[in-house]
């Protein structure tokens, strides 16, 4: 009893002396338009626009045919899920559009002179670092788990729940996407169809035939631009992102677990390393 209180204070004391600690450099998370996704965007549509000015003189701006195909595909996507998911989705998207770039080598790298702290210090030491934690809040309550004292077991069930409902919540806002992009192209053929028939009906004034064709096109048009373009594009961007920012929370979850063990450091960076693509291993110890 007397050697575990002996260790706890000598814990605490290492904690309140900051003075000689190491630094630890944990990346900044930042968010920014994805310069990638406006470019890819914005290209298509110049493109297009492109085509159609060296093209004739005919018009291919059509309110009624636009409302349609965009607001007939939102609609019918939101048929499909509640009102809560599409809000979480929109959400998701957003950050998408606006992109967060992290590193993972040098994540990894942080993370690692985190656990090296950890190790030599010991673990309540990390509560000194909490401006660099607060950077991720994933990476701040995953080491305060640790500092408060729970066991490996508890960490990586608690973290791999959330890591798993952060994948699905990811996953679902994609099949979203994806769902959209499917409707969009369909909208547009119903409108056509809605053109069709209303020309037909009118068959009596040949000269009307042609620009009515014309507009009763438009609808299909757009929903392939819409469906084509901007949804399914989007749906594989969430898919990365999804899979960029487990990366992240996978390496956070390896991290803590391994302090809360008191493992060797050479043992996590050679696990984080394992879960980083080759382009991107570290060397921390070479």
């Amino acid at each position: 009893m007397k050697e575990a209180t002996s260790q706890r204070q000598t814990s605490a004391d290492a904690a309140g002396d900051t003075s000689q600690l190491p630094n630890v450099s944990i990346p900044t998370i930042y968010r920014r338009i994805d310069l990638a996704t406006l470019i890819g965007i914005l290209g298509t549509f110049g493109l297009i626009v492109a085509a159609i000015a060296m093209g004739s003189d005919a018009e291919f701006l059509n309110i009624p045919s636009i409302l349609m195909v965009v607001i007939g595909t939102l609609f019918a996507t939101a048929t499909s899920y509640t009102g809560a998911e599409l809000r979480k989705s929109g959400q998701v998207i957003g950050e998408t559009i606006l992109g967060t770039n992290i590193n993972p080598s040098a994540m990894a790298a942080g993370l690692l002179d985190l656990a090296v702290v950890a190790k030599k210090k010991g673990i309540l030491v990390l509560s000194n670092y909490d401006s660099e934690l607060k950077k991720d809040g994933f990476l701040h309550k995953a080491v305060q788990m640790v500092i408060d004292g729970y066991t490996a077991a508890d960490v990586e069930f608690f973290l791999s729940q959330e890591l798993e409902a952060d994948i699905e919540r990811h996953k679902r806002s994609a099949g979203i996407t994806r769902r959209a992009s499917e409707i969009a192209p369909a909208m547009g053929l119903i409108g056509t169809l809605v053109g069709l028939v209303q020309m037909l009906a009118n068959l009596d004034s040949p000269e009307t035939i042609g620009p009515a064709m014309a507009v009763a096109l438009l609808t299909t048009f757009y929903g392939a631009i819409l469906g084509t373009i901007v949804m399914a594009p989007l749906a594989v961007k969430l898919e990365k992102r999804s899979s960029d920012n487990a990366l992240i929370k996978i390496m956070i979850t390896l991290t803590c677990i391994s302090i809360a063990k008191q493992d060797n450091p050479r043992k996590l960076e050679m696990m984080l390393n394992a879960e980083l693509p080759p382009s991107k291993r570290i060397r921390y110890f070479d």
